[in-house]
């Protein structure tokens, strides 16, 4: 019996219907692929029913991609708290902006690539590199996006597993404190010196010292009960209480300085930390009190040169040159975990005192301070094998 020859269109084209089944109304469906040859047609075709054979939706092949990384955040929502969600939405624009239109099932590893690669040269959200961290950010929620696909038998390729972060991209700074600028922590009073206190003794987040209360501290015990958080909305931190959520609560212990330091304070307020009129701080207000303790630490501990001029006030009129490194809450949090590093506490404990969802985290960092540490140590041995070179080897 001869072939069937499937119609050829008006535009040359060879098309061929597959069967697909019954809707749900009883109607039969097909998919149409369209060829320039009878064997590209027919290709097509198998590839098809390959695909209905392996159960994936061939009829979601049209879907795009931003429909699908819109379905991903969605289901974050409900899994995440709003600031990681605010963070998720805005490293999903650098996809969205270049693949939103797309067919999902169209897009190849080189697209994604693309995108990491034009990032590592100029993130036009900071005007410079995007870090390590952001692409590595990226590349993930290409990989979830595309998971979430697969999950809904839409695809069954992950095109971001190809995909490579550019070697040369440069790492977000995150340092400790030196022992110098713990010891300004400590003997510089401010204000916000609670904050910092907390934060470099003790590993808290921003968001957690925000929502402090002083009920939450067992100084009897020595812990911190982290139960609640505060969250960025809009101008404002909104209370969100963790003890049902999937970061639960968690019990910090924490060291003596700290201990002693608190129990000196003076318990004015419910919160721990708030601003100048007593209350839980805004988003503005903790600026305002962490870049006036900046000023602060600049006045009593910058270096400052014959050119430079040390000003006898902040006010002065003249304006202040900055001259140290500037601080920031994540330093802090940084030195404590460090801390716990060179005290030799083990990863699993660190993990619980910071807070990490996953160990990974704490094993990251726990990973990054050994090989620092280790090449210090090498450092010194150079030294060492240099003072005593005028030793004769025999």
């Amino acid at each position: 019996m001869a072939r069937k020859k499937n119609k050829i269109r008006e535009d040359g084209r060879i098309a061929i219907q597959i069967y697909l089944g019954l809707d749900e109304n009883g109607k039969r469906k097909y998919k149409t692929v369209y060829g320039r040859t009878q064997a590209d047609a027919d290709k097509k075709a198998a590839q098809v029913k390959l695909s209905m054979s392996k159960g994936i939706d061939v009829t979601a092949d049209k879907d795009t991609f931003e429909f699908w990384a819109m379905q991903w955040l969605e289901s974050k929502k409900r899994e995440v708290s709003n600031g990681q969600y605010v963070n998720y939405k805005g490293t999903m624009k650098h996809l969205v902006s270049a693949l939103g239109s797309a067919q999902i099932s169209k897009i190849m590893p080189i697209d994604i690539q693309r995108i990491i690669d034009k990032l590592s040269e100029f993130n036009p959200n900071t005007k410079k590199p995007a870090s390590k961290q952001t692409l590595k950010n990226v590349r993930l929620i290409a990989l979830q996006i595309y998971q979430l696909a697969i999950n809904n038998r839409v695809l069954e390729y992950n095109p971001a597993n190809a995909v490579k972060i550019p070697i040369n991209a440069p790492k977000e700074e995150r340092r400790a404190l030196t022992d110098t600028e713990q010891q300004w922590i400590v003997n510089t009073e401010h204000r916000a010196k609670r904050a910092a206190m907390i934060m470099m003794y003790a590993g808290l987040r921003r968001g957690e010292v925000v929502a402090l209360t002083w009920s939450d501290i067992n100084l009897d015990d020595r812990t911190i009960s982290i139960n609640k958080t505060a969250e960025k909305s809009g101008n404002n931190f909104l209370v969100k209480n963790t003890a049902k959520s999937k970061s639960g609560i968690r019990v910090i212990d924490i060291p003596q300085i700290l201990a002693y330091y608190l129990q000196s304070e003076v318990r004015d307020s419910i919160h721990v930390c708030v601003n100048a009129q007593g209350r839980m701080h805004t988003v503005s207000s903790w600026t305002r009190m962490w870049d006036s303790y900046l000023f602060e630490l600049n006045m009593q501990h910058g270096e400052f040169t014959l050119f430079q001029n040390k000003p006898k006030s902040k006010y002065d009129p003249k304006g202040i040159p900055f001259v140290i490194d500037k601080i920031t809450p994540h330093y802090l949090r940084h030195t404590f975990a460090t801390m716990l590093y060179f005290a030799g506490v083990d990863v699993l404990t660190a993990k619980d005192q910071l807070g990490h969802a996953d160990a990974a985290t704490t094993l990251g960092i726990y990973t990054h301070l050994d090989k620092t540490h280790k090449r210090k140590s090498m450092l010194k041995l150079d030294d060492f094998l240099k003072s005593a070179s005028s030793v004769q080897v025999v």
